[in-house]
């Protein structure tokens, strides 16, 4: 046993050494955004919100961060809406080719961002469509599908089908059906998965970088200031970008949940 008591030790001793050396650089990110200093090292020179009043003050730092919302809300909104649809239809219906569909609509969750980025950019390119902020959204959505369809598919398989059975025997419609019964049970795994693909969608580098034009989203712009250096501003709006993504992490996990 104290053997064992040891082991156990050396485990939680290993697995808090390794979220320490994952989680360690985004804490240095946010203390030196604080920093009273253009130079990133230590010691500190003091504290000052500085840096975050020059994010604001940024023109186009806010543009970029206006187009990345755009796009991550049009992305969503896409997603949720194609998603759901194909949901359903993989659990209500059985069709020739429904393995092959569901493993396409899987398949770019397993598929580096930079090959989604390329195909997107060639078959964008074929059929007429120029890089822009819509074909980002268009590419977004694309890539963000398995993410609904998963968590989509995952609660429909927890639902009673006797309760559509009910409802029908009690003379509701499919789509009143689809108001009254499918959608409350499904609702918290749709705003889970929403808010899990706004902030993919909103971080998202590779399919964005081979698909936007003129216009660039906000990590794209971080991209291209990062060959000049980090600077303060830099981590200040780093920070920011990481407290929205915890806060919208955190509440599609508690959406996700099971619910007694």
């Amino acid at each position: 046993m104290k053997q064992l008591l040891w082991w156990q030790k050396g485990m939680v001793g290993f697995v808090f050494g390794v979220l320490a050396f994952l989680y360690l650089p985004i804490v240095v990110l946010v203390v030196f955004s604080f920093n009273d200093s253009k130079v990133t090292s230590f010691p500190l020179s003091g504290f000052t919100w500085h840096w975050y009043q020059a994010v604001f003050a940024n023109a186009q730092m806010l543009t970029a961060l206006k187009n990345s919302l755009i796009v991550a809300t049009c992305a969503t909104g896409l997603t949720l809406t194609i998603g759901t649809l194909a949901a359903l239809v993989l659990d209500r219906h059985d069709f020739p080719g429904k393995g092959l569909f569901r493993n396409a609509i899987l398949l770019p969750l397993s598929l580096p961002g930079l090959v989604t980025g390329i195909a997107m950019l060639n078959f964008y390119k074929q059929i007429g469509i120029p890089q822009s902020l819509t074909a980002v959204v268009i590419g977004h959505a694309t890539a963000l599908l398995g993410v609904v369809v998963s968590q989509v598919m995952a609660r429909l398989a927890k639902t009673d089908h006797r309760l559509l059975e009910a409802s029908a025997d009690l003379g509701a419609g499919p789509v009143e059906t689809f108001f009254r019964v499918t959608l409350p049970a499904i609702r918290p795994a749709i705003l889970g998965a929403g808010l899990l693909s706004f902030t993919l969608s909103f971080d998202e580098i590779p399919v964005t970088y081979f698909l936007t034009g003129r216009d660039i989203t906000l990590p794209i712009y971080i991209y291209s200031t990062l060959r000049r250096g980090i600077t303060p501003e830099i981590n200040a709006i780093g920070s920011l970008i990481v407290l929205v993504s915890l806060l919208l992490i955190i509440l599609s996990v508690g959406l996700l949940r099971d619910r007694k």
